[in-house]
């Protein structure tokens, strides 16, 4: 009699790990009903680094875009707030979506810019193009200038109110923007990802469009940027130009990344937690706190080059967020365990420009290929993204 076999996506981990979080998230949106003010600011605070993290870890950890700029998309979505809440008149809560696209908007012609460089000239050239961004608000005098501009709309809402709203937003894109990036990894498209992320030479040579892939992937972080954005100053109430175009959001995100994990999804939410965490511990010491920050980020980077949570999961076969399919043959399903970086990716602080790939962004500095536990696509669908096996 033939022993049965099927296929299946989730683990053990993964099954726990679902009705916990959905746990975790129905408690938190009761947080309005009895946290104080207080509470519900710290929680915007988190879950909005949360939300940047997973966005800046989509765009360096899987498509390699090693980006130093993403403090334009936050700026961009705070000034479309402000405008269409003020200006058009929209309901400032409407406005975030509305945002979000905005900044999808602008990130093509800075595509455009930023792909005709590669390796750590990309890096430095989306710091330059945010940096372009915010001068030009601070000339625009419509705009507030200099002095920047505050949110009326948002303020003349009842002060309760207005924080448990913006409290279930800022819930609702961290959640959303975990759910994102897990079903992009599960489709198709984020099969072509995965290659790319282990080898990209390899993912072109199955057929995938590195460049597309690339383009479309920088565009939806915009977009989650720019929403992420606008919830924060809607939080906050006043937007300025140095603020919102500050390469602090930038730092927030790398740190938070590459303490976590690059190129996983339970990276980036493991180092929010820990940022926020020695954030609201160490910031009364003044220096000390970016001192030992610093040296928590430096500790990481040489000692474990995955992250913490990939440095983790090489030891423990543990999946939080499967999205790669394993053949399970009665009580025994492989790969078991975590897949090894490919034997040709790059080395932190290695180029691949020396391979004479063409594409954007191409410099890998924080170490993303093979930093997730996931295999390459070949070698768990028996297809390339694209389709057809890999040519001879």
């Amino acid at each position: 009699m033939a022993t049965p076999l099927k296929v299946e996506r989730h683990t053990r981990p993964s099954r726990i790990a679902l009705p916990v979080a959905a746990v975790v998230v129905i408690v938190a949106a009761t947080i309005p009903a009895w946290g104080s003010s207080s509470i519900m600011k710290q929680g915007v605070t988190f879950l909005t680094l949360l939300a940047l993290a997973q966005m800046w870890n989509l765009l360096a950890g899987y498509a390699g875009l090693v980006s130093v700029g993403q403090q334009a998309f936050v700026g961009i979505g705070a000034y479309s707030l402000w405008v269409f809440a003020e200006k058009v008149g929209i309901n400032p809560f409407v406005c975030v979506p509305i945002a979000g696209v905005v900044a999808a908007l602008f990130a093509v012609p800075t595509a455009g810019l930023a792909f005709r460089l590669r390796g750590g000239y990309f890096a430095v050239g989306t710091w330059v193009i945010a940096e372009v961004y915010r001068l030009l608000v601070t000339q625009i005098r419509w705009l507030g200038g200099g002095s920047g501009v505050s949110i009326n709309s948002a303020g003349q809402v009842e002060r309760g109110t207005r924080e448990a709203v913006v409290f279930w937003l800022a819930l609702a894109v961290a959640v959303g923007s975990i759910a994102l990036v897990y079903l992009l990894l599960r489709s198709r498209r984020g099969l072509a990802l995965t290659a790319i992320r282990d080898d990209e030479t390899g993912a072109r040579g199955l057929g995938v469009n590195v460049f597309r892939s690339k383009l479309w992937v920088y565009i939806l972080a915009a977009f989650g940027t720019g929403v992420t954005g606008a919830v924060i100053y809607l939080n906050l109430l006043r937007v300025q130009p140095e603020a919102g175009f500050s390469l602090q959001w930038s730092a927030l995100m790398i740190f938070a990344v590459v303490i976590g994990g690059l190129g996983t999804i339970e990276g980036p939410i493991i180092g929010a937690v820990i940022f926020f965490v020695l954030q609201q511990l160490l910031a009364d010491y003044g220096t000390w706190y970016l001192i030992l920050i610093g040296a928590l980020a430096a500790g990481v980077v040489v000692f474990a080059q995955r992250g913490l949570w990939g440095s983790f999961v090489r030891r423990r076969a543990v999946d939080l967020f499967p999205v790669r399919r394993r053949l399970c043959l009665e009580t025994v399903c492989f790969p078991e365990e975590p897949a090894s970086p490919a034997s040709g990716a790059p080395s932190p602080g290695e180029s691949d420009a020396s391979s004479g790939s063409g594409t954007p962004g191409e410099s890998n500095p924080l170490g993303a290929s093979g930093a997730s536990s996931e295999t390459k696509p070949s070698t768990t669908s028996g297809t390339g993204p694209s389709g057809p096996q890999s040519r001879p």
